[in-house]
């Protein structure tokens, strides 16, 4: 497992800042100029009925994570069926599946992994259906399942997102996005918005 860490943990987190009871997807412990990054793309209170993140809020929350180049070129992308993204999608589901592989888990837990690997070809193929809505709810209860097979119990606790920011400040950032993508109801026909929201996760698992 790789951590990319463009920016210090120090950067980031203050020790007296990090609040152990705060709720499941809050970044308080983020410093104030990253945290609005984050919060313009998911507001703490959630998005109302019907309203969607900005592709420029997803963009800029990219660049935070470290993937902006690779994202914003595959964002630009009109066609999801092109062989430049059909190799993309090749190289980040032979990543996954091997990242899920080489986790070690307990034996109790080896089913997970188990169903875990058996959904990708269908979070996969809803992709390349252009289904985004669809494949966006998929790709949160995959990324539920590799925290557990990542973290353990870890991962369902209240404090998971500041433990994860206190181990390295992007990874800790993309599991805060996992969370808000759970959390969220997206509006079906917000396809260019869905797309973008998907690719943040896909491009930073594929540089895993």
């Amino acid at each position: 497992m790789r951590y990319r860490g463009t920016f210090t943990l120090a950067q980031f987190l203050s020790d007296n800042q990090v609040m152990l009871t705060s709720k499941p997807c809050s970044i308080s412990c983020v410093e104030t100029e990253y945290r609005i990054v984050c919060e313009s793309l998911f507001p703490p209170k959630g998005l109302q009925d019907g309203e969607v993140p900005s592709i420029k809020a997803a963009q800029d929350f990219s660049r935070v994570l470290g993937i902006e180049p690779g994202y914003i070129k595959l964002v630009n992308e009109e066609k999801t069926g092109d062989g430049d993204f059909d190799h993309f999608l090749l190289h980040f589901e032979n990543n996954l599946a091997l990242l899920i592989s080489k986790t070690w888990v307990e034996k109790t837990d080896e089913i997970r992994k188990e169903r875990l690997q058996a959904r990708l070809p269908q979070f996969i193929s809803k992709i390349k259906k252009s289904d985004w809505s669809g494949a966006l709810q998929e790709f949160g209860e995959v990324l539920e399942e590799l925290a557990f097979l990542f973290f353990g119990v870890q991962s369902e606790k209240e404090d998971f997102i500041e433990y994860t920011l206190r181990i390295d400040t992007q990874m800790g950032l993309f599991w805060w996005y996992g969370c808000c993508i759970r959390q969220q109801k997206f509006p079906k026909n917000a396809g260019a918005i869905l797309r973008a929201l998907l690719l943040i996760g896909v491009c930073y698992l594929a540089e895993f």
